[in-house]
């Protein structure tokens, strides 16, 4: 290539030897020369970012070069006038990232011009593409970009950041000319569709700053947002960088500072997640967080994780960052919207008044005079749900005298009288404490809850941090107050209505999980906080019993409902004596289904649901019976049988015939199984001539626990049909909910399994898709003797990230002369089966099974004997049991992860 006319790069790269460049330009193949200078630099930016170096440095650096090369890449033709290479977006800011797309934009002065280039535009595109350039590309005439940006905010926004590579600089000034606000998108009409931009886009990341796995890039207080602040500003005020606003009024000195500091660190982060990912990638996922919380110097320490270190300073940046993204865009909105406009001003108060639908002090010493207008303002918010907002200028003024919150302020009756007032008014409260905590109120005033701001939970059980969890579940017991809440919710939306107090209920929501990550019981702690914020706040002696009891307790029903047998009536008994009465009763189901609800929507299935209104709707009847009367077993058992005998006797089935099949059932069966499946088992079981498997499928017809299917498995001479059903419903992709397991004298086992599909739903009633399941059970049951070790599924990438090694508790429960295996465990693919081969190996009969899976972790519990039926009682039996189970399933995780490495 002849580099002798080629016009240097004028701007300074003091990394890269341009004259060296272009001698090898001048000897060695092109694309090669090109491929090797950027693969250099790359290498070079990155080994910088590693070694500390200031991040604007590299990002605008690593633009720079690519502009360098865009120039001699652009040369290697001759252009007419009239033609163009424009930088837009990201890359017009002059903001590369490892692997940030570079938007170009060939403008030409008209379509001839781009007619007569059109075979040097492909060769310099195709040529861009062969170096390994990351490009997004147009190629538009002048009237096409105006026409595009006219009904486009995306083009015209990307336009308004466009600057000139090389070729034809007059072209650009041209389109600034024909797209400024006096032609298209003046700024109010920018700012209102920016702003809805704004508002679509947090909806679709929950409208929350603290995903599990954020998107640094569009989610609330993420690098859009920031982005946001500046396209808005820079089409009002007419400039081309924020820092030219810099004492105009527009922000505050801390103000620029924060912006500036907050977009630095979430450059680093992404710079390090491209770096990592190998490509563009905008998710902090688990897969980079660990990664880059080493990268930055986070080390684990006895009160936290590295990760769990970065994350939270992660998220209390960018709760910062949304907090001046609401003040800026709130200034914007006034000077933009409201510019001109006759204000209507209405005086709520001596402190507070509205202009036009905003709040603010009635005058600049509002705070300093009446220290309690900090909390007076929310309240007010709360009482007039017609108020937008409030103004950017009293939201500075909150946050310049915040100071003032400290003891005495916590203490003062008035402050303590207002912030109980908030509690009066569920449709406000919670859009309220989140404006508090956003303001940095919350967390002042509450200093307990200032400790979980921003605290990441490190698990797949819950999906939010603690104080965004928090507020989450506040918000759904406020929602169960909605009419549409009683299609989802009937007896959560029902209670609500009837609790004497609904703010006692909002109350322990706050303080429930407010004790997380300081080491020990965070429900005792938790209930310890609530005690003192119900004494300063003067509730009554028992008002605070009750909230310390929920907060206490707030965990006790989910535990009931998915650990323990709730067909059984004393597990019922035992419930209702520790709840003590119908209005605990009310409260606790309310806190626990929001709590389930706010911790991870995808937990609340419909087999969940029935769990707690089974267990709801028992324990009521036991609190009415009285807790003196327990129910009689035997007249439960003998009502069910008579109500079983009815139903056959309509299909033709004697009573004698009926009796000799159950002869050898124990009480068990008729106790946990509805009259309805029984009639439905017997007519089958009577059927079924032979002595092979018998498998029936079906929704089940229990109405308490409608929501899953229902699996009921008979064979003959088989103790271990448990562990081949799991290893085929495992390969099914289906989730056993629930385990029934029956023993007969006369060598039959009785399975009844409830199972649900991956997405927690009932299997439905496709013949093709039940007569798979049944085919692959009774083919697995043909092997259960000797059978392969199960297949693995590949663990979900998720679930790689959340390694813990297996817990087991072992105790004998002297009332149904069980054992109690309790194993806690990350979920992974066949771990049910694999636990069923344990019990084959030490010739364990199981006799039930409650199986749990939150998030990431599996809580199962099961009910077990010895092979004679009794519970086991040899010490060593029981610590070996326990052993085994925790090594297999330690080494099946880590055999799973291995395997999965290999994709």
């Amino acid at each position: 290539m002849d580099t002798a006319a080629l016009p240097y790069f004028e701007r300074p790269l003091f990394f890269f030897d341009q004259a060296r460049f272009r001698r090898a330009l001048a000897e060695q193949p092109v694309i090669t020369v090109f491929k090797d200078a950027i693969t250099a630099a790359n290498r070079q930016f990155d080994a910088r970012f590693r070694e500390g170096e200031d991040i604007r440095a590299l990002v605008h650096e690593r633009a720079l070069f690519v502009d360098c090369m865009l120039h001699y890449a652009w040369h290697r033709n001759h252009w007419p006038l009239g033609i163009s290479l424009e930088a837009v977006g990201g890359y017009g800011r002059c903001e590369l990232h490892p692997h940030s797309d570079i938007d170009l934009l060939v403008l030409t002065g008209n379509d001839n011009i781009r007619d007569r280039c059109q075979e040097q535009i492909e060769q310099l595109l195709t040529f861009l593409w062969d170096i390994g350039l990351e490009i997004g590309h147009s190629v538009r005439s002048l009237e096409e970009c105006v026409g595009y940006a006219r009904n486009d905010i995306t083009v015209a926004t990307n336009l308004m950041e466009s600057r000139t590579l090389v070729g034809d600089s007059s072209l650009r000034i041209q389109l600034m000319q024909e797209t400024a606000p006096d032609q298209l998108w003046p700024a109010d009409d920018f700012f209102r569709a920016k702003w809805q931009e704004q508002i679509q886009r947090h909806q679709k990341y929950n409208d929350t700053e603290y995903n599990l796995e954020p998107n640094i890039k569009n989610a609330p207080g993420g690098l859009r947002d920031i982005q946001m602040i500046g396209w808005v500003a820079k089409r009002f005020f007419q400039v081309r960088t924020l820092k030219q606003l810099e004492g105009k009024g527009f922000f505050t000195e801390e103000e620029f500072s924060l912006l500036q500091s907050g977009e630095e660190f979430l450059w680093r982060v992404r710079y390090g997640l491209h770096l990592i990912a190998g490509r563009a990638e905008e998710r902090l996922l688990f897969d980079h967080q660990r990664e880059l919380a080493a990268m930055f110097g986070y080390r684990d320490n006895s009160e936290s994780l590295a990760v769990e270190q970065f994350m939270h300073r992660y998220y209390r940046l960018v709760m910062s960052l949304r907090e001046l993204n609401d003040v800026l865009l709130q200034f914007l909105h006034e000077v933009i919207l409201q510019r001109g406009v006759n204000k209507n001003v209405t005086a709520l108060n001596e402190r507070f008044q509205l202009r036009d639908h905003y709040i603010e002090a009635a005058h600049i010493y509002v705070f300093e005079e009446t220290p309690s207008a900090l909390l007076e303002i929310f309240v007010l918010m709360a009482k007039h749900p017609e108020i937008q907002g409030v103004r950017a200028s009293t939201i500075r003024l909150i946050r310049e005298s915040r100071h003032l919150i400290d003891d005495d302020y916590r203490r003062n009756p008035t402050n303590t009288q207002l912030f109980l007032e908030l509690f009066h008014h569920p449709k406000g409260l919670v859009e309220q404490l989140k404006r508090m905590s956003r303001y940095g109120i919350l967390g002042l005033y509450l200093p307990e809850f200032g400790l979980v701001t921003g605290q990441m939970q490190h698990d797949l059980f819950h999906i939010y941090t603690v104080d965004a969890h928090t507020l989450k579940v506040m918000q759904n017991m406020c929602d169960f107050w909605a009419p549409d809440a009683k299609e989802e919710f009937p007896i959560a939306a029902h209670v609500i209505k009837r609790l004497p107090k609904p703010e006692l209920l909002y109350i322990a929501g706050l303080y429930h999980d407010i004790a997380k990550g300081r080491g020990g019981d965070h429900s005792t702690l938790g209930a310890v906080d609530a005690e003192d914020f119900c004494q300063r706040h003067g509730l009554s002696p028992r008002e605070t019993r009750l909230i310390c009891w929920l907060v206490e307790q707030h965990l006790l029903m989910s535990a009931v409902a998915q650990k323990q047998d709730i067909s059984d009536p004393d597990v019922i008994h035992d419930f209702a004596l520790r709840v003590g009465d119908q209005q605990r009763l009310d409260y606790l189901y309310t806190l626990t289904v929001a709590d389930i609800n706010g911790t991870n929507k995808e937990l609340w299935n419909t087999w969940r649901a029935s769990l707690m209104r089974q267990l709801y709707m028992e324990t009521k009847r036991a609190l009415r019976r009285g807790l003196e009367n327990n129910i009689d077993k035997h007249e439960l058992i003998e009502e069910t049988q008579q109500s079983a005998l009815r139903k056959l006797e309509r299909k033709d089935i004697s009573a004698d015939t009926a009796w000799q099949l159950w002869s050898d059932m124990g009480e068990e069966y008729f106790m946990r199984e509805t009259a309805l499946d029984i009639a439905w088992h017997s007519e089958a079981m009577i059927q079924h001539t032979d002595d092979t498997p018998l498998i029936l499928i079906k929704k089940t017809t229990n109405r308490e626990l409608e929501g899953a299917t229902q699996i009921f498995v008979r064979s003959k001479g088989r103790k271990n049909v448990f562990a081949a059903v799991a290893t085929a419903l495992d390969q099914l992709n289906l989730n056993i909910q629930d385990a029934r397991i029956y023993n007969s004298n006369s060598g039959y086992t009785v399975d009844t399994f409830f199972v649900l599909n991956q997405d927690g739903e009932p299997l439905g009633d496709d013949p093709k898709v039940l007569k798979r399941i049944q085919d692959a059970l009774l083919d697995e049951l043909r092997l259960v003797d000797d059978y392969s070790e199960v297949i693995s599924r590949r663990t979900p990438r998720r679930l790689k990230h959340f390694t813990m090694p297996t817990r087991t508790s072992l105790s004998n429960d002297m009332i149904s002369g069980y054992t109690v295996l309790e194993v806690i465990s990350p979920d992974r693919p066949g771990l049910l089966a694999c636990i069923g081969r344990v019990f084959l190996q030490f010739d364990i009969l199981l006799q039930n099974a409650k199986i749990a899976t939150l998030g990431e972790r599996v809580e199962d519990v099961f009910f077990i004997t010895d092979n004679e039926g009794e519970p086991l009682s040899d010490p060593a039996l029981c610590e070996a049991l326990q052993r085994e189970i925790c090594e297999q399933l330690d080494k099946r995780a880590t055999k799973t992860s291995a395997s999965v490495v290999n994709f």
